[in-house]
């Protein structure tokens, strides 16, 4: 009760106060997740920016949530703490916002400050005004009506100065689903996927140096997407249908599996000492990226991970146990999944391992789906992003 006090105290005193703070021309923050890490498109962005001569005297600021605690450092920036006194008068203060979330309907922005949204995935499941739900239907844990759900977005559209699209498919989405207008769109691709454009062989090696993870075995790559309509106050309560001792004994020796839960997933796995050297579980706050360029497979469900992937060419399996479920009762799909997805879809767990195992799959869904939506995937997207944003800086 405490705590709630004194956010609404200080978010009255921002709101009162935000408007007579001077806004720094070369100041930019960047927030990733609602502060849970160091990730993504801002990262990108933010790590390109440093090799840019042109922002050398540029002030660089991260909010982070329990920062210190997690020991982040970021080389060339400083770290704020995600919702706290520094970080209201920072966000009033920065000419420039580089996010990739949905902000507090309560953040306020001066028509001088830019911000860029640069979201954080091609959508699968139906986003915003696209939903398709019930009269009654409620979001998030919050339970949000479906008209609270959609002005939640709207309040934050209504700020974006730019949001990435990274394919053309995002750009015909994103104009429905978030109401914006195709003007402040810039279809540069993602700058996130630079790194798995460029990535080396050696790369691939000192990632797994870097996770700990053997050098000789094939890696399957588990990311899993959170379920909406199942939580409690303290989290979502996905119960994952994975059985990891049963992947341990159909893939064997030869393989072993990196499990990244989606960030509202409750992982049950993390402390079973039976899956030790077969199963590691990695935090959800992760650099997925990462992950991506070091495995040699990905088995994902409805999560967009996926579209990133697809750049590697490597096989993408769809485990998708509660299929009927899902597409009945949840978002719903913008593509039809049976046709335009760059794998073949699993309800059967068994049939899922045997096809991992014997190899078996069909590359040639991944040509038409590259074609369709990571022709922009360059490799030079962050630059892109950056001359577009800041196109009036010599």
């Amino acid at each position: 009760m405490i705590k709630q006090i004194v956010g609404f105290v200080i978010k009255i005193s921002y709101k009162a106060t935000y408007r007579f703070i001077p806004i720094n021309d070369k100041l930019v923050i960047f927030i990733s997740f609602h502060g849970r890490g160091y990730s993504d498109n801002p990262r990108a962005i933010y790590e390109q920016m440093r090799k840019d001569p042109r922002f050398n005297d540029y002030r660089f600021i991260w909010f982070i949530k329990n920062h210190k605690k997690k020991n982040i450092k970021i080389d060339g920036a400083e770290i704020k703490e995600y919702f706290s006194l520094p970080y209201f008068y920072y966000m009033s203060k920065a000419k420039y916002w580089i996010i990739n979330c949905k902000m507090p309907t309560y953040m306020c922005k001066k028509d001088r400050q830019v911000y860029l949204q640069t979201w954080h995935g091609t959508p699968l499941k139906r986003l915003g005004h696209d939903i398709i739900a019930p009269e009654d239907t409620t979001f998030y844990r919050s339970g949000m009506s479906f008209e609270q759900m959609t002005k939640s977005y709207d309040i934050d559209v209504e700020r974006y100065n730019y949001m990435i699209s990274p394919n053309a498919f995002c750009t015909e989405v994103f104009q429905t689903s978030f109401q914006i207008n195709k003007e402040r769109l810039i279809e540069t691709g993602y700058p996130r996927n630079d790194f798995i454009t460029n990535a080396t062989q050696e790369d691939v090696v000192e990632l797994k140096k870097k996770y700990h993870l053997p050098l000789d075995k094939k890696i399957v790559l588990y990311a899993p997407t959170w379920r909406d309509n199942s939580y409690i106050a303290s989290g979502y309560t996905f119960e994952l249908e994975a059985d990891f001792h049963k992947w341990k004994d159909i893939l064997g020796d030869d393989y072993i599996v990196v499990f990244k839960p989606h960030y509202l997933i409750i992982n049950k796995y993390e402390n079973d000492e039976s899956l030790s050297g077969f199963l590691y579980s990695v935090k959800a706050e992760s650099e997925i990226n990462e992950l991506y360029v070091l495995s040699d497979i990905l088995v994902t469900d409805y999560s967009s991970v996926f579209f990133d992937y697809a750049v590697l060419n490597r096989p993408i399996y769809f485990y998708m146990y509660d299929l009927e479920q899902y597409k009945g009762e949840l978002r719903g799909f913008y593509l039809d999944i049976y046709t335009e997805l760059p794998g073949k879809i699993y309800e059967e767990e068994n049939k899922l391992l045997a096809d991992i195992k014997n190899n078996i799959y069909d590359y040639s869904f991944l040509e038409s789906f590259n074609q369709k939506f990571n022709a922009w995937q360059t490799g030079n997207c962050a630059q892109k992003v950056i001359d577009i944003i800041f196109s009036d800086i010599k």
